[in-house]
């Protein structure tokens, strides 16, 4: 595999053991009954003979947790084409490739949780059970349980799982927002299988965006960590789990001293709902943003780049009702500082459905205050002629979008100008312009031909940036280019 992050289901095993076993059909759905406990979870950490934060007692943590560490086992069936893509079933080659057709074919994999309630709640990765037919839960002192699942969130890639026993030993949950880079932490898991195995090592980083989805904020371990070790727990030196391991970073598949674990408190919320109701309920602005850079604060009259820039905002939604608009800095959410974009969908997501929120926005350079009745997240709501130089310094070759051709290129705009081509090593590309994009306002103008693109550059000073709002698939994000 090439230099990639590997993380969630494409991780070697997705840190999750594969093999190849005999498989019989999908298990019979498991009769388990849910009765959520008052408390999910504890955050009361074991006692130990040292109190020393500096110098964690590992070998107490490890007596005291490794019970409540847990093999989970998956069967799941794959299958896979029976003809090379794009091969004609007509072509006489195709009867060769039947003799070698792919049929349902049996998975085991193996990963990692850990028990958070001793009636037997059990937290892994969502990559681990994700498509299996049947789950099992292994214990530290070899008993086995058909588990089932509680609820999924692909999202934060959580799972919450329940098997049926009771008075089993728990690990406390602890504060995440608390680590420090550098503070001494030790994972526990099933690394290639091998049960109980604990490593340790230090916070190497925290409010850490790997890529894997809308809530990224992982922290970075250099504690090993492997394949098998999905959903097993990052310890504090206090005997708290802070981290739920979920990913590694590997050109070999093995560990080179680059982990990635959920934060604890980015999983209670989720695993909370999980428990109560098997699905997880998010709240919902109905906007796009990306993060303020230089050029862009340069261009917007901000001191800073803080705060997280509306790139574009949903009709009906309540951002809209609120009165957020394009070009908006929200610096404020909730009265909390938004000291960068990627923070503000976690914090949005975490507020109750209904609820009215304040914001700070910046707009034309002033500070405003509006207020927001945040909505339910929706699984859908995810976000989101002749060419010609324009000019030439630029390095963007553009034409106006017509009807026909945003019926012919299936574009979501009838106006503004296309990008058609990109100069390498231009200001256009440098500012992360591509072809294909269709630029629909320069300096906070609406832009519908060439003739308006070009009256607006040559109104701008030279040497400052333009800034661009372009469209892009679905999606949204303002651009600063310097003339």
């Amino acid at each position: 595999m090439s230099r990639t992050l590997r993380r969630r289901g494409a991780i070697v095993a997705s840190l999750a053991v594969l093999a190849g076993v005999a498989l019989v059909a999908a298990a019979p759905q498991l009769g388990f009954g849910r009765t959520t406990p008052a408390k999910l979870w504890t955050d009361e950490p074991p006692k130990v003979t040292s109190q020393a934060v500096t110098a964690p007692d590992w070998v107490t943590f490890a007596k005291a947790l490794k019970p409540a560490v847990v093999n989970v086992s998956t069967k799941r069936v794959e299958t896979g084409p029976s003809l090379p893509q794009g091969m004609d079933p007509g072509d006489p080659f195709s009867q060769f490739f039947r003799q070698f057709e792919r049929r349902p074919h049996p998975i085991r994999s193996l990963g990692s949780g850990f028990v958070i309630n001793a009636d037997g709640y059990v937290v892994s990765n969502n990559h681990v059970v994700d498509g299996a037919s049947e789950i099992r839960v292994k214990l530290s002192d070899g008993r086995e349980f058909p588990a089932k699942v509680l609820g999924r969130d692909p999202k934060t890639d959580l799972a919450l799982l329940k098997i049926e026993v009771t008075g089993l030993p728990t690990i406390p949950m602890g504060d995440s927002e608390a680590l420090q880079v550098g503070e001494p932490v030790m994972a526990i898991g099933n690394p290639f299988g091998l049960e109980q195995t604990v490593t340790t090592g230090i916070v190497s980083g925290t409010g850490r965006v790997i890529g894997g989805g809308p809530y990224d904020d992982f922290i970075q371990t250099d504690a090993s960590i492997n394949p098998g070790n999905s959903g097993g727990p990052l310890i504090n030196a206090r005997g708290q789990a802070v981290g739920i391991n979920a990913a590694i970073f590997s050109q070999t598949g093995g560990s080179i001293g680059i982990g990635f674990a959920i934060p604890v408190n980015l999983a209670k919320p989720v695993l909370t709902q999980l428990a109560d109701g098997g699905r997880v309920v998010r709240g919902w602005l109905g906007v796009s943003i990306q993060p303020v850079t230089p050029d862009l604060a340069k261009s917007l009259k901000l001191s800073e780049t803080a705060g997280a820039l509306v790139s574009s905002v949903t009709e009906g939604s309540p951002a809209a009702k609120a009165g957020l608009k394009p070009g908006d800095v929200i610096l404020e959410f909730n009265d909390e500082r938004v000291a960068r974009a990627d923070r503000l969908p976690n914090a949005v997501a975490t507020t109750a459905v209904g609820r009215e929120v304040p914001l700070a926005v910046v707009r034309d350079g002033n500070v405003m205050k509006l207020t927001v009745k945040v909505g339910e997240q929706a699984e859908s709501r995810e976000p989101a002629s002749e060419a010609a130089k324009v000019p030439a310094a630029l390095g963007l070759t553009v034409e106006p979008v017509t009807p026909r051709l945003a019926r012919e290129m299936g574009l979501r705009d009838e106006r503004g100008v296309i990008v058609r081509d990109v100069e390498a090593d231009s200001p256009a590309a440098e500012a992360g312009i591509r072809a294909g994009d269709v630029i629909v306002e320069v300096n906070r103008h609406a832009i519908h031909n060439v003739a308006d693109m070009r009256r607006q550059i040559d109104r701008q000073a030279k040497g400052t940036p333009v800034l661009m709002l372009v469209h892009r698939g679905d999606g949204s994000l303002f651009v600063a280019v310097t003339v």
